[in-house]
This record gives structure tokens, sequence and C-alpha cells, in this order.
């Protein structure tokens, strides 16, 4: 009798099938991350056994890695339509996705009606959700037609799209949101269809690891984390500033040049990501080392008196000795917070901290426990930031009232402009 669980076990892995890209695994400041792979491997450690990830690209490959036996779980952030979904045994679904038509804002594109993409070819990948969605569409309205570019996965087509090589590209919500912040002279003109779920794909005849994952999924834990890991990756890109990001992608050309080598230095001196300190100090002041905000701090890392003082700062005007001091700031606040706090969440802790004060952030983190909230995750800490500004939360803390809506919109920038920054082939 088959027993594909008890195989698995003494194979001793469970190997993924994914893509490569933002939205399903990709290599981050602190190792691989990504929504599918963060999701897959929280489920390898309830069996025990290690994970082991196999990149394809096209949807043909991995259904045919699952169904030879090569993947155990394909979850590549793709819907799967009628020519694959019978093919496999899918898990539940834990994500809306819907196929979009993307264009460039400077076109003059047009889009307001299904009728409309009559004038067009829709350049898109071999999905088999997206065609059945396009096949659909051309039963109502025949002049519908698209492409497949051989070669082209979903982010060749935005970058061809942002560079004009292309009117307009069908691709996937979940990764043009993840990824719109490189392409923010693109813009989504018309959903082509209702959502659909992500689920995963496992082999038909696994049924005793399909019937684990559908229990699995029926947690409240896994709930949990499925909630946690959509804020995580989600919830910040919510801000989105046409203006103020085609600014950044202007001044990481012309601007950041001239201030790089103080960001890698600092960085250096004090074990930090330069990239990380330059995206917070265009967040705090646009790379204008003379700036002064109303509230009276200054300089490239806008530091209070007190603070750039307690640095060794003498002149907050100055770049370089702005830049040393504000990362010799985040450093301390990062080692203060303690090595219990896991990464990413330890820096972005560190970064609404050095907004507000580490004295809120310590109320924030407090806050949290008392609500059943772990005090040592950001998204349930950014979850209660807000409220230190109701008085009902912030006369039972120590600190008082704080501006903790700001200290989110804070790092959530920030999380934005190191993610551009990461991608620019300026860094």
């Amino acid at each position: 009798m088959w027993d594909d669980l008890a195989l698995l076990k003494a194979r001793g892995e469970l190997v993924l099938i994914t893509r490569h890209n933002g939205a399903c695994y990709v290599e981050g400041a602190y190792g691989y991350v990504g929504f599918e792979y963060d999701l897959v491997a929280a489920f390898a450690r309830e069996l025990g056994i290690p994970l082991r990830v196999r990149l394809m690209e096209t949807e043909t490959e991995m259904v045919d890695a699952i169904k030879s036996g090569k993947g155990d779980i394909l979850a590549a952030g793709i819907p799967f339509g009628s020519r694959y979904a019978g093919m496999l045994a899918m898990g539940p679904g834990y994500l809306e996705v819907s196929s979009q038509v993307v264009g460039h804002r400077g076109n003059g594109i047009a889009i307001e009606t299904e009728k409309d993409l009559s004038a067009y070819t829709l350049w898109m990948t071999d999905s088999s959700a997206r065609i059945d969605d396009l096949e659909t569409l051309r039963s109502r309205i025949s002049e519908i037609n698209w492409q497949v570019p051989a070669a082209h996965n979903d982010a060749a087509l935005l970058r061809m799209v942002s560079s004009r090589a292309l009117p307009i590209a069908v691709v996937d919500s979940s990764l043009f949101l993840m990824t719109r912040y490189n392409y923010p002279e693109l813009k989504v003109l018309l959903d082509v269809a209702p959502p659909r779920q992500l689920a995963w794909g496992i082999s038909p005849r696994n049924k005793r690891l399909k019937k684990i994952i559908d229990d699995w999924f029926e947690r409240d834990d896994v709930k949990s984390l499925i909630l946690n890991l959509k804020n995580h990756y989600l919830h910040h890109l919510q801000f989105f500033d046409y203006v103020d990001l085609m600014r950044y992608k202007r001044r990481i050309k012309d601007r950041l040049p001239i201030y790089r080598p103080l960001f890698e230095a600092a960085g250096m001196t004090h074990g930090l990501d330069w990239r990380l300190l330059a995206a917070q100090a265009y967040q705090e002041s646009h790379w204008n080392p003379r700036a002064i905000s109303y509230t009276g701090v200054r300089g490239m890392m806008m530091l209070t008196r007190e603070t750039a003082g307690d640095m060794g700062l003498y002149n907050r005007l100055d770049a370089k000795g702005s830049i040393m001091a504000g990362a010799r700031y985040l450093a301390l606040l990062y080692d203060q917070i303690g090595s219990d706090v896991p990464e990413p969440d330890r820096t972005f802790m560190a970064l609404s901290a050095y907004n507000m004060g580490p004295g809120h952030l310590q109320d924030a983190r407090v806050l949290a426990r008392r609500m059943g909230k772990s005090p040592n995750e950001w998204e349930a800490v950014r979850s209660v930031l807000p409220l230190l500004q109701e008085k009902k939360y912030y006369e039972t803390l120590e600190y008082r009232f704080a501006r903790g809506q700001e200290a989110v919109s804070f790092v959530d920038r920030i999380r934005i402009y190191y993610q551009m920054l990461c991608l620019s082939p300026a860094s």
C-alpha cells in the first residue's frame, strides 16, 4: 500500500516547487524570504523535516515536477486553470489574486471597460488560469486577443511595459503589488476577471500529505500565521505616492552617489546595511544635509540636539557627521532591543524607536503583550502603535502619548525605499 507520508519522512526532506520572485522566494537582507516560502517553511517545521526549494519558471515545468515526484508541494503564487487543476490535488485557498491589465502612466492608454481591451494585444505569460479568464472574456468580446512571448516571465513583462517596449501586459495582482514600487510609472488599468484563491498543488496520489495539509490549514494558529504573513508582506505596501517615488528614483541617480561613500562607511563602522541607512536618510531629509523640520530636528539623519550631543555630534548640518551619528544611534537602539527579537522585526522596531523614542516603543510592546499579542513580532507591535495616540491606552503606560501612526508610516516608507534601492542598478 502506498504510504506517501512514510516515504516523505524516510527521504528526510520536503521539496517545495516555486518561482524566484518577490512574492514567492527571493534572497533578502537576512536570508531567503517570500510569502509562499515562509508559509511552506512553517509547514515543514510542523512535519519536523528540512525544506528544500526547487526553482522553476513555467507552470508546465512545475506541474510536471509534482506529477513525477520531483517535488511535494507546488506553491508559486499562481492559481491554476482548467489545463492543470485536474492534474493536481489542491489544498485550501489562502490568498486572493486576480489577473490585472497593467500599463504605463505616460502612454495615454485609457481602458475603462472590457470592450476597450479589444483595441490592444494583451501580452502575458503562459498561465492556465489567465488563459481561462481571457477565453471567458473572448466568449463575450470576440475581438479580444493575446500573445505569450517565449522565455519571458511576469517580471520581464513588467520591465518591458516600464520601458515602453510593450503597451500593456496582464500579470497577477499579488506579484504586481509586491513589485510596483520598482515601477512607479506603471498602473493597473483593469481587472480582467474575478479574483481566484491561491492554493498549494499536491500529487493526487499523496493522500496522507493532502489530508495533513487540509487539517493544518484549518488550525487557528495557522490562520493567524497566514494573517501575519499577509500583514508582513502586504501592509506596508499600502503607501503609494507616485510623485514621491518618481522623485526618489531620480535622486538615486543624481543625489545618492554624492553621499553613498558616507553611508557605506557608517554602515561598515556600525554593522548596518548602508542601503538601509540611505533609505532611512531619504525618509528623514530626502538626502538634504541642511534639512530642518518644524520640530527642530536637523540634518541628513534628522537628529535632535540632545541625541546628536549624546552621539558626539555638534554640527547637525554636517552630512558626514550626521550620517555617522545617526548610524551609531540606530545601532544602539538595535542592541537595546535584544537578540530575542528575530530579524527583520528587530530592525523595524529599531527604526520605530529612532522615530518616536525607545520608551514609546517599549510602551507599545507592553501594550501588545496586554492585548495577547507577541511583543517580539513587528506586525503585532505595528498594530498597536496607533493606540498610543488614544488616551484610554496611553494614560496606562509609562511614557504616555506618542504619535504611533507616524512611526508606522516612517517604517513602512523606509521599507519601500530600501526595497527599491536594493533592486536599483545604482546599488
